[in-house]
């Protein structure tokens, strides 16, 4: 019976070939970052089956492995690892994994990672996984970092040490646990800011009396205006991230997205007006929202620290994701700059309050119109 066989395997296995399915035309980097952020195992799954490599990259995020991490999916990482994921691959804004993971406070996701032989420090000055953990105020990811063995002195492009961002956040427990863990006060960034100007300059003066000496602290106390203002950003709204996922989304499925294009960019000229009326009343001390600060990296800069409002990071088909990405803003609407450039003028004008109101009403019923039409499209 072998013998009979024999002569006919060659020929089955050109068959099987025949009758496999045909190669699946890969996804675009869009719809794949759409499907990994939505969790669809199945699709993922079926991808790589097809040939996909584990290491090929979405539209924003990253890798699968990365998307995953930043979710906290375990069971996509764990997918992705056993298909051969790099677990140290950097994106184009040179995180990994880990970091995505330390920023948004996922420690199962973190240990996965360690497990898997993720690196926890990086060679020479970049953003570490607890830069992120610290600066994002996650104590239970950033106690497992230094257990693990991260190094609490590494440095960021700028030379600012992960204490420094403790001390500019307000994270009191956790400077605290990095001064336990041998973290240094002493080292200066490229600005000459040192841990005590960070903690200072946000106002945190508890954390200030932690990272210096009696004698330092009362001398940085008799002149608290020296170390200047606080740089602060405003996080953008909710509605914002909805816009930028439903046209993700939209593209994904080869929809058009004229109509929430439209809504985003008047979502961004509110939220810039907002930004700017609550920024100077805050000036005055009449109140104002909260502020979150976000600290970005731009390699052109040699990675120099800076805040920004993250309106100015948003563009079309795209969201901010982590504190070291940096993307130029989108040019709104003429109507809506147009608006804008009428309030600007109208502020601080003495018997303008009327007129101010107006065109505030006709901004919110822009922006109220622009969604209303953006919802009618995807509707259809």
């Amino acid at each position: 019976m072998r013998a009979l066989l024999s002569p006919l395997l060659p020929l089955l296995a050109i068959l099987a070939c025949l009758l496999r399915p045909a190669w699946a035309a890969p996804p675009t980097p869009l719809e794949y970052g759409v499907a990994v952020e939505a969790g669809n195992t199945w699709a993922v799954r079926k991808w790589l089956d097809e040939g996909l490599p584990p290491d090929y990259m979405a539209d924003r995020i990253g890798s699968g492995l990365m998307i995953a991490a930043w979710n906290g999916n375990l069971e996509l990482m764990r997918l992705f690892i056993e298909r051969g994921a790099d677990v140290n691959l950097s994106n184009r804004f040179d995180e990994q994994a880990l970091q995505l993971a330390a920023w948004r406070g996922h420690d199962e996701a973190v240990r996965l990672l360690l497990e898997r032989g993720a690196s926890i420090n990086r060679g020479g000055k970049q953003w570490s996984a607890l830069h992120y953990a610290v600066f994002a105020g996650h104590a239970e990811v950033a106690r497992l970092l230094i257990g693990r063995g991260a190094d609490v002195n590494a440095r960021s492009p700028n030379d600012s040490t992960v204490l420094m961002m403790a001390a500019r956040e307000g994270h009191a427990d956790l400077a605290r646990a990095l001064l336990e863990a041998g973290a240094d006060t002493a080292p200066i960034n490229e600005w000459g800011d040192n841990a005590l100007a960070f903690a200072m300059r946000n106002k945190n003066y508890g954390i200030a009396k932690m990272v210096s000496s009696a004698g330092e602290f009362a001398k940085a106390a008799k002149a608290p205006e020296a170390f200047g203002p606080a740089r602060k950003s405003v996080a953008a709204p909710p509605e914002i991230a909805e816009i930028v996922e439903k046209m993700r989304q939209a593209q994904a499925e080869g929809k058009p997205t004229d109509e929430l294009r439209k809504a985003l960019y008047a979502a961004l000229a509110l939220h810039r007006h907002d930004s700017e009326v609550q920024t100077l009343k805050t000036r005055k001390g009449k109140g104002g929202k909260p502020e979150v600060l976000v600290i970005t990296a731009q390699r052109k800069e040699a990675g120099r620290e800076r805040a920004e409002l993250l309106y100015e990071a948003v563009k079309a088909g795209a969201a901010v994701t982590t504190p070291a990405q940096a993307a130029k803003g989108a040019d709104g609407p003429s109507e809506i700059s147009g608006i804008l450039e009428r309030l600007q003028q109208e502020q601080g004008r003495k018997g303008r309050k009327r007129s101010t109101a107006e065109l505030r009403r006709e901004l919110q019923e822009a922006v109220a119109r622009f969604r209303k039409e953006a919802e009618a499209e995807r509707a259809r």
